[in-house]
């Protein structure tokens, strides 16, 4: 089978290995229908996280069961199922408590596992699911072409953004500002809009970005940053600022902007992965009663309640897909994302 490999900074090959098999009892193989590039994905491709040696890449797949062991009930040969980006019993403490990101018993797709190798990644033609049971998520029925890149979105962003959402506490009547005009960011302006926020600021300077953020259900645009930034929203909300910030990027400047961005007593909801240098100002937090919450999105806990929405065309996250490669242009995709060409790419083996 064909599976993507990093080697190390902006090389990305895609390789000939060998075909995942069955081994635990409560495994199952999944042939992948659709995958892409996250933008998490490009902090080793730019080196900002070191790639000690080569090994499989991505993390968001959707795809169709093609093995089963003998121990699985929830999904059968023939399913087209969501995985989400990471793999779950669904059934330990942490799992029961709503951090299914920090199963005792779980791992991440393309990452070194408990017994020295490497986990199947996503970007691939099959991956093995080590627990079938827990990750995957079946729709209803098999989906329609056109339905596959929102259900995609529910393996991370859309579950990401609704993650930022839900975590900053948005409800109805909340005013909302999002810091980040990726795929995340973009979901998040779906997912604020969803639990009823009366007003969404997207801070985005890219058109093709804002265009879709307003389509997604944001009232306004700022493309001020820094203090500017912080001065517009805050005199756009009788000059305190926001009830929810949700952080949609990772960066030492993004945390700051929606820190300073939020209101006394506000919440900030982050999501952005944290390979900028983030920093949290406890003194400020401490002296206007800001609160920031978050982390890494179990986003398995939200396929069920968005899945609905996606099939019935209520939501409509994979607009974010602007660019679809097949899995032989994979590096061509990274490229892509990584010179801003493309919101979020779709890869089809």
């Amino acid at each position: 089978m064909r599976a993507t490999v990093i080697y190390g900074e902006r090389d990305i090959r895609l390789d000939e290995v060998a075909d995942p098999k069955l081994s635990s009892g409560g495994d199952a193989i999944v042939r992948v229908v659709a995958a892409c590039v996250c933008g998490s994905d490009l902090w080793p491709y730019r080196g900002v996280t070191p790639t000690t040696e080569p090994h499989r890449i991505g993390h968001e797949f959707v795809g169709i069961v093609q093995e089963i062991g003998p121990d699985v009930q929830t999904v059968a040969v023939g399913d087209f199922v969501i995985a989400p980006f990471y793999d779950c019993d669904n059934t330990c403490v942490n799992c029961r408590n709503g951090v299914s990101t920090s199963c005792l018993n779980g791992g991440w797709w393309g990452s070194e596992d408990k017994f020295g190798g490497f986990a199947d990644g996503a970007q691939g033609e099959l991956v093995r699911v080590p627990h079938a049971d827990g990750s995957l998520v079946a729709t209803p029925q098999m989906p329609e072409a056109e339905q596959v890149p929102g259900l995609l979105t529910l393996a991370d962003v859309m579950g990401t953004g609704h993650h930022a959402a839900v975590s900053a506490g948005v409800t109805l009547g909340s005013t909302v500002v999002v810091v980040g005009d990726g795929a995340v960011g973009l979901c998040a302006i779906i997912a604020a809009k969803r639990l009823g926020a009366s007003r969404i600021v997207a801070m985005s300077r890219h058109a093709d970005r804002q265009a879709l953020a307003l389509e997604f259900g944001a009232t306004d645009i700022v493309e001020e940053r820094g203090d500017e930034g912080v001065a517009r929203i805050r005199e756009m909300f009788d000059g305190i600022g926001a009830d929810c910030i949700l952080e949609c990027v990772g960066t030492k400047e993004s945390m700051d902007q929606a820190i300073r961005s939020a209101r006394p007593g506000g919440m900030v909801g982050y999501v952005g992965a944290p390979n900028g240098g983030p920093e949290l100002p406890v003194r400020s937090l401490f002296n206007r009663n800001v609160g920031v919450n978050g982390g890494v999105a179990s986003v398995r806990g939200y396929i069920e309640e968005l899945l609905p929405e996606v099939l019935s065309g209520e939501i409509d996250p994979g607009r974010v897909f602007d660019l679809q490669l097949p899995l032989a242009d994979v590096a061509e995709a990274y490229a892509a994302m990584d010179e801003r060409r493309a919101i979020k790419v779709l890869l089809r083996p």
